[in-house]
């Protein structure tokens, strides 16, 4: 019995230096309500009162050697869970983060970089069909990421199954779809040089490579994306081009039928000014074009790209926002002729 009671015992101290070690660091909440009124010209609006809300929980802590982690857990609308990170920064050898799939590592990251009071050009409303420069960050998985050396950060992540569900730990998932591993390669540079004119360029360059698990029926090749851009900040003015393109996998499949598109590609530009520290104004263009329709040379013209493009007001008062965007669609989803507007009435209470 005196056995039993010591044993416990040590058990019991253990458990609170493990408690202890594992809380002596800091914890934030943050958060915020959207609320947006939304029309649609040359098509049905229905309700038009949207809400949203989101639920953010930061924590971060010192090792003993120095290092550093933070850890990120989302908490979207309808109190959905959405998604975890892990960071660790290690001094001078670089960060690695861990991630459940937020599209905040690889390329993902990366698909529209163009600067914007607000939101993307096709992230208000209209439903556009463009595509986007995928990666390993929709999935679950580990990057790794270069110290800053000449302004240059180099940037790897893996994902060992794309497509598969977020799981928990000691657990694991399988892809349902013919996808393997994906493997992502960044390149971000700020080639400043010392000189204040180019202290606001940033180049980037990524591609991502995912393995095809279905040779033999759908997807006759791997399939992958890449992305390019620059962006540049001269005073109040933020300008910024890129493109991308994806490679979906179906050439020389002997399962997919004429017409199926081989690949995709992106060209995106934008521009926004700061008026002041409180109100913003910008313009955004997105377009996707479809390549190599073997079998399907005579579709019309308008069903094989889609442009979108957006202008936007952004105004901040503590911590309220109120946002106008005003976006036009052309041939959305890939339909000749399917052009509507939408116009988006926000305002956001965050804390």
């Amino acid at each position: 019995m005196n056995k039993l009671t010591k044993v416990g015992c040590s058990a019991l101290c253990g458990s609170l230096a493990a408690i202890s070690a594992a809380n002596a660091g800091d914890m934030t909440v943050t958060g915020g309500v959207d609320m947006t009124w939304t029309s649609l010209e040359d098509g049905t609006t229905g309700n038009p009162i949207g809400i949203g809300s989101n639920l953010t929980f930061k924590a971060d802590a010192e090792l003993d050697n120095g290092w550093t982690w933070a850890a990120t857990i989302a908490n979207l609308n309808a109190s959905a869970y959405s998604a975890a990170s892990v960071n660790m920064v290690m001094g001078g050898l670089g960060e690695l983060n861990l991630n459940q799939g937020n599209s905040g590592n690889g390329v993902h990251a990366y698909d529209d970089k163009m600067p914007t009071a607000w939101e993307e050009a096709w992230g208000n409303s209209l439903s556009t069909g463009v595509k986007l420069a995928y990666g390993a960050g929709s999935s679950m998985n580990i990057s790794y990421t270069t110290p800053k050396f000449a302004g240059t950060t180099i940037e790897v992540a893996y994902a060992p199954e794309m497509g598969a569900a977020d799981t928990a730990d000691k657990s694991q998932a399988t892809a349902s779809n013919s996808k393997d591993a994906g493997y992502d390669a960044v390149i971000n540079i700020n080639p400043s040089l010392g000189t204040e004119i180019l202290s606001g360029l940033n180049v980037f360059v990524g591609a991502h490579y995912a393995e095809s698990t279905d040779f033999n029926a759908t997807l006759g090749q791997d399939s992958g994306s890449g992305v390019a851009g620059v962006t540049l900040d001269i005073g109040p003015i933020s300008l910024g081009y890129g493109v991308s393109g994806i490679v979906t996998g179906y050439k020389d499949s002997p399962g997919h039928a004429n017409g199926t598109t081989e690949y995709y590609k992106n060209h995106m530009y934008g521009v926004a000014f700061n008026v002041n520290d409180d109100l913003s104004l910008s313009y955004s263009y997105y377009d996707t074009r479809k390549e190599g329709q073997s079998g399907n040379a005579s579709q019309a013209e308008g069903n094989r790209y889609v442009e979108v493009e957006s202008m936007q007001i952004a105004y901040s008062v503590g911590g309220a926002s109120i946002r106008l965007a005003e976006t036009r669609g052309t041939n959305l989803h890939f339909r000749s002729k399917y052009s509507p507007n939408a116009t988006v009435i926000s305002v956001g209470l965050a804390f």
